[in-house]
């Protein structure tokens, strides 16, 4: 029974359909996701990994299907959902006066988070990713390199049950590479689920989609 019930999905997509201006990109769609796994969106440019992920985030509207949660759809409480996800585009989504420690700070109390918490947190988040010596710099003085490692240093920071991720490997070194698979695996095993957009190999098991060439019109 235990485990009829840990395969229960706690994400449901049902045939999700998105255009991108007047062009259809997904259609009929549908997918489920339980608690601890990794689905990693594949396909050609053009394909929708990127439209799905921002569908999933409330980002844009679907032109049909349901995206429900422990089988509640999302959209009868979109701030509720909001709450339960961590995005990352492929632009970082930081402000570029502001510090290391300030964004993820910022970014986490405009979120409702608690405040003891976040005082816990923020060491072990920064140590994660190397960010230590670059906590007190404005972002807009880092590298492409060090903004990414900030972006995914937030996604993480949030503790937030679903992270939705377009291409998280770009601009990332080979130590940055290995500390969000660490923080990655980190996150399934405590059970939460990740969906990632990618052109490379992300390194930590989990499940496939591959996504059509983009529909003609």
């Amino acid at each position: 029974m235990a485990s009829s019930i840990a395969a229960q999905p706690l994400l449901e997509v049902t045939d999700l359909a998105c255009r991108r201006g007047s062009r259809p990109v997904l259609d009929h769609l549908s997918f489920g996701l339980a608690a601890g796994e990794l689905l990693a969106l594949t396909g050609r440019n053009g394909s929708g990994k990127t439209t799905l992920l921002r569908a999933l985030a409330g980002l844009v509207r679907p032109d049909a299907g349901t995206i429900c949660w422990r089988g509640e759809d999302v959209a009868a409480d979109p701030d509720t959902w909001r709450s339960r996800l961590a995005w990352l585009g492929h632009l970082d989504g930081l402000k570029g006066d502001l510090t290391v420690c300030e964004n993820l700070e910022t970014s986490e109390r405009l979120r409702g988070g608690d405040a003891a918490r976040l005082d816990g947190a923020l060491p072990d988040v920064l140590g994660a990713f190397d960010l230590g010596p670059l906590a007190a710099r404005p972002v807009r003085t880092l590298s492409a390199g060090q903004r990414r490692r900030t972006a995914l240093a937030r996604v993480v920071f949030t503790a937030a049950p679903l992270w939705l991720l377009d291409e998280p490997l770009n601009a990332l070194d080979a130590p940055a590479q290995t500390a969000f698979r660490t923080a990655l695996q980190k996150h399934l095993a405590g059970g939460g689920l990740a969906i990632a957009a990618t052109h490379a190999e992300l390194g930590v098991a989990g499940r496939t989609l591959e996504l059509a060439a983009e529909v003609a019109t």
